[in-house]
């Protein structure tokens, strides 16, 4: 029975997502999550003891997630089993991105091929945090490349592989502290001291989930020589996690990521992942979709596989 109270909501949750995506007309976790981050911002991030405030947020924030999913864990299983199964999947649900990750990107794409290249620079603008206002075509198809590489690890594995380890209240501590990191978790004068300790406790809970990506997308997508382009391109990145994903999708795609990027006002030099400086384009979207789509089957099928072996 316990085995059933993970295992079902993982595969229901898996396939909520699957057909249907974020919910974007109920509530949403994250969008509370996001509220949330910005009041506290908005009252704390002035005056003295920005770093101090900043990672007290950083470590109540997700614990206090955490306690609240233990909480309605708790109360969901006093109702009876059938409550705690549809508690739990809906939380997978809500946790898991990759259909919405494969429509934001496609909706760049639909833009810039549909309505011009203003267009698609406006639509990735509300995907990625560069400055996009003088992206060529080929550069956009790249940022959503990457995107959709990077966020196939936060956005997808490292949650399931949090839900793995301690159900969804983990899965959720995650996404709280993967939310304070896109909103407060950058260099610049307004959120360097303030974002610090959030950015670095995103880095730490992405260090195995990040290289497990990797690993998958080499699985699913093998070609001759990707481990090796992967270990030597892995660390091109400001991130030490990221490098991983987008190394892997770039070895995938034999294409070229990386470059110097405008954001928040600051040029930012990226090292380049790859060395084939080709054109990119809709074809390579449609193969970074297969991509995720089978690392997210993978990875459910490794979790229900690694659950059923320990429970024999």
């Amino acid at each position: 029975m316990e085995l059933m109270l993970v295992l079902i909501p993982l595969v229901a949750g898996y396939v909520l997502d699957l057909l249907l995506g974020d919910p974007r007309r109920l509530p949403h976790p994250v969008v509370l999550f996001g509220n949330l981050i910005g009041w506290i911002e908005r009252k704390w991030n002035k005056g003295r003891c920005r770093f101090l405030k900043g990672g007290v947020v950083a470590v109540v924030y997700p614990l206090g997630v955490l306690a609240a999913g233990w909480g309605v864990a708790w109360c969901a299983q006093a109702v009876g089993v059938w409550c705690s199964v549809l508690v739990a999947t809906v939380f997978v649900f809500y946790g898991l991105a990759n259909r919405s990750l494969i429509q934001e990107g496609g909706e760049v794409i639909r833009a810039l091929r549909e309505q011009g290249l203003e267009a698609g620079r406006k639509r990735l603008s509300w995907i990625v945090g560069r400055d996009t206002s003088e992206l060529t075509p080929k550069e956009i198809y790249t940022a959503v490349l990457e995107t959709m590489a990077e966020n196939l690890s936060d956005g997808v594995v490292a949650p399931l592989f949090y839900y793995a380890i301690g159900g969804f209240p983990a899965m959720m501590a995650y996404k709280m502290v993967n939310t304070l990191d896109s909103m407060i978790g950058y260099r610049d004068e307004r959120f360097r001291q303030f974002g610090c300790c959030a950015a670095r406790l995103d880095d730490a809970l992405n260090y195995f989930p990040a290289r497990l990506t990797a690993l998958l997308m080499v699985v699913v997508a093998y070609r001759r020589g990707l481990f090796r382009f992967i270990l030597r391109n892995c660390y091109m990145h400001a991130s030490p996690n990221s490098g991983f994903p987008e190394s892997a999708m770039a070895g995938i795609l034999d294409c070229r990521f990386g470059g110097a990027h405008v954001y928040h006002g600051l040029l930012v030099e990226k090292p380049y992942i790859g060395d084939n400086d080709r054109e990119v384009g809709y074809a390579d979207y449609l193969k970074a979709v297969q991509v995720n789509q089978r690392v997210t089957l993978l990875a459910v099928v490794l979790i229900v596989a690694i659950y059923c072996l320990c429970y024999i």
